[in-house]
């Protein structure tokens, strides 16, 4: 080996060890951060000896694709489980101590206990009282209920500001990538960048990505619907500002197309927007009105139908109101849904103590005298008994409460809890697969792409002696070039 040519190795030796050092200490640096990807320097051999022909980065395509699907849809369970949590905690703790079920089995005792001793007053005002924590019960679960809905649509909104953000950066660092393919300087960390905004574009949005040349990438909805191509497509959505059992929220459209909500426990929604369309428009809904058929059997069971039952039955014990605040008198159709109701229900002012009695309801004559049953005496308790076997009797309820086949008012305040429970049992078990799925996902894809500290370190000992061996044969050629000066001279 000419000294020229131990030179040219040992130059060679040191700018290989200075850049895979740079790559290695860049490598340990971002051990810890989940978007970055482990770049390698690639050694190669050519006629002027070993360099560094590129560095690369560890990618698996089809290991990035199956992460951030994961993502969407794990993000999507996990919004639909946190909203039925959110909808479970309005009906008290582990007992469901203040859904409509617990609340009129309550009732329906002191019923019992006041038919029994009718002439007892005292029971009569505890009667009274327990009908108005049921009236209460389902106006706040109902106010609530809507507050849910309208948390959900906020966050839509914030949701879709965010998208819109995420996409716009994704125009930025997508054209750094391309600049930087077409220059011939290194794309690595826009790689990096791009591909971490995918991730956090997936977990509102379901989302599908293609590379096309230039390594210009493409991003679509799981529909189909085109997200980013060239420019970054408008993501729309109009908020809306309150709501009540009759409002609908309004759509999101992704170049003008329509999101759709997701569906059922084991949602289909894949992204944050979809399922907390699906909480705002789905399962709360389908939960208001079923709070609405439990007010609509209520007043229906405890109605004055007068003596001979022929009079034209009108609320008694339970009454509303109307849109515009005013007490209604007349029974709500068989079957239907008044949108609402379980909010504007309310026990009739005529037998709250002290400016009202609870006798009559024990009597009748709440809507006047001709609706007066009992005028026999103060023990009279068969009225009473009539009204508590209402809620059991037979009552046709809307198709749309999904629980419609319950027989009576009290087997569908029961299933309505049940319908609850069984949805968010679903959701958690849901829940649970998919989170597993997305934690095997990203370990299989850090085992493949991330950074392992034991193999940098190791690759570091290499580097370390390959610069001793360089600067073995640096000082080998320092002595020979000594040794010809000294001969020389």
């Amino acid at each position: 080996m000419s000294l020229a040519s131990a030179l040219s190795t040992a130059q060679s030796i040191f700018t290989n060890s200075g850049t895979q050092s740079a790559v290695t200490a860049k490598n340990i640096a971002n051990a810890q951060n989940p978007d970055y990807t482990r770049r390698s320097a690639i050694v190669v051999t050519g006629g002027n000896g070993a360099i560094i022909g590129d560095i690369t980065r560890s990618q698996n395509e089809p290991l990035l694709r199956q992460t951030i699907a994961s993502s969407s849809i794990a993000s999507g369970q996990r919004t639909v489980l946190d909203g039925l949590t959110e909808i479970k905690n309005l009906m008290g703790g582990n007992d469901n101590e203040l859904s409509p079920a617990k609340l009129i089995a309550s009732f329906r005792n002191n019923l019992d206990a006041f038919a029994g001793k009718a002439n007892d007053t005292g029971i009569g005002i505890a009667f009274i009282s327990s009908a108005r924590d049921v009236a209460a019960g389902l106006n706040i679960a109902s106010d609530k209920l809507q507050q849910i809905r309208k948390d959900a649509d906020d966050q839509i909104k914030q949701n879709v500001t965010d998208l819109n953000a995420l996409l716009a950066k994704f125009e930025t660092v997508n054209n750094q990538v391309k600049n930087a393919v077409s220059s011939g300087t290194d794309p690595n960390d826009s790689l990096d960048e791009r591909d971490g905004l995918v991730k956090k574009i997936s977990e509102i949005v379901g989302v599908t990505s293609y590379t096309r040349g230039g390594n210009d990438m493409v991003l679509y909805t799981t529909d189909g619907t085109t997200l980013f191509e060239a420019v970054p497509r408008k993501v729309t959505f109009q908020q809306t500002t309150a709501f009540d059992a009759s409002t609908t929220g309004n759509g999101v459209y992704i170049d003008g197309v329509a999101l759709k909500a997701g569906d059922s426990g084991n949602t289909t929604a894949k992204g944050s927007i979809q399922a907390h369309m699906q909480i705002r428009d789905k399962i709360a809904p389908t939960f208001q009105s079923q709070l609405d058929e439990i007010a609509r059997g209520l007043i229906t069971s405890f109605a004055e139908t007068g003596p001979t039952g022929a009079l034209t039955p009108m609320t008694g014990l339970f009454t509303y109101k109307d849109g515009a605040g005013v007490q209604q008198t007349a029974i709500p159709a068989a079957g239907t849904i008044v949108p609402g109701l379980a909010s504007k229900i309310f026990v009739n002012p005529v037998v709250v103590p002290p400016a009202g009695t609870p006798d009559k309801v024990r009597d009748g004559g709440i809507n006047g005298i001709a609706y007066v049953v009992n005028t026999g005496g103060s023990s009279y308790g068969d009225l009473l008994d009539k009204y508590n076997q209402n809620l059991t009797g037979p009552m046709v309820f809307d198709t749309d409460t999904e629980i419609a086949d319950a027989p009576d008012v009290l087997s569908f305040a029961a299933d309505s809890m049940g319908w609850l429970e069984q949805l968010r049992s679903t959701a958690t078990a849901a829940d649970e697969t998919k989170t597993a799925m997305l934690s095997r996902s990203l370990e299989a894809f850090s085992s493949n792409t991330g950074v392992s500290l034991d193999e940098e370190l190791s690759l570091l000992l290499d580097i370390e002696q390959s610069y001793k061996a360089g600067a073995k044969l640096m000082s080998t050629v320092d002595d020979m070039m000594k040794a010809l000066l000294d001969i020389a001279s």
